[in-house]
């Protein structure tokens, strides 16, 4: 993006369609990935708005904690829920996190179709560069 920064996009975990032999492989990949790149600023975990929290969502970011990978949180397909839903199942997921650590991520909700928390999401990644040296950003 703009020659200065990177946007990669990993598979998701819970839709990726690999067979059960290339799973391995597939987790070794992403966790290499995350583990050992000095450059990543920050990892956004794109939750779905419209369930409750799933096991799988919270296995991630309960292991990307104890790997001290920085993440946020972003809850997305808001225009297919109802406000209170969404923001119940934020609740809960805070909830959840809340067990495990006293600083929770930040989070921001979005909806690609009515693209709102676009400038939020924008806003934060222009900050997040800010913030950091010349020489970190790949």
């Amino acid at each position: 993006m703009n020659k200065q920064w990177r946007l990669v996009d990993l598979p998701g975990y819970g839709y990726a369609k690999i067979a059960r032999e290339n799973s391995a492989r597939f987790n070794a990949a992403v966790t290499e990935y995350l583990t050992n790149r000095s450059t990543l600023l920050v990892t956004f975990v794109l939750v779905d708005s419209r369930h409750s929290p799933q096991k799988i969502d919270l296995e991630f970011v309960h292991w990307l904690g104890g790997q001290s990978i920085p993440f946020v949180l972003v809850f997305t397909k808001t225009d297919q829920a109802k406000p209170e839903e969404v923001q119940e199942h934020i609740r809960l997921f805070q909830e959840k996190m809340a067990e495990w650590w006293d600083n929770l991520p930040q989070v921001f909700t979005c909806s690609s179709v009515k693209r709102t928390g676009q400038a939020e999401l924008l806003n934060f990644i222009e900050q997040t560069l800010e913030e950091e040296p010349d020489d970190v950003v790949d």
